[in-house]
């Protein structure tokens, strides 16, 4: 089908070849408008130094809320 001329394909192979560049191209767009505007960026130190601390803050209890309270409190035990 690939090397087809549109006038040669059938209704099937022309739909099928139709639905495909559709779909490439949705795909293509909505990557370009919900993809990460900042992969590929390098994260600035000071950025990196605060979220490891505030890994540490969470795990050592003093940043956060414990998932059991939070449950609790939304009334969703």
């Amino acid at each position: 089908m690939a090397n087809n001329k549109v006038a040669q394909m059938t209704q099937a192979e022309f739909k099928e070849l139709l639905e495909n560049v559709v779909e490439t191209t949705v795909e293509e767009k909505l990557l370009e408008l919900l993809g990460d505007p900042d992969d590929g960026l390098e994260l600035g130190e000071a950025v990196r130094d605060r979220l490891i601390r505030q890994r540490k803050a969470v795990v050592n209890g003093q940043y956060g809320q414990p998932m059991e309270d939070l449950v609790r409190e939304l009334g969703l035990d």
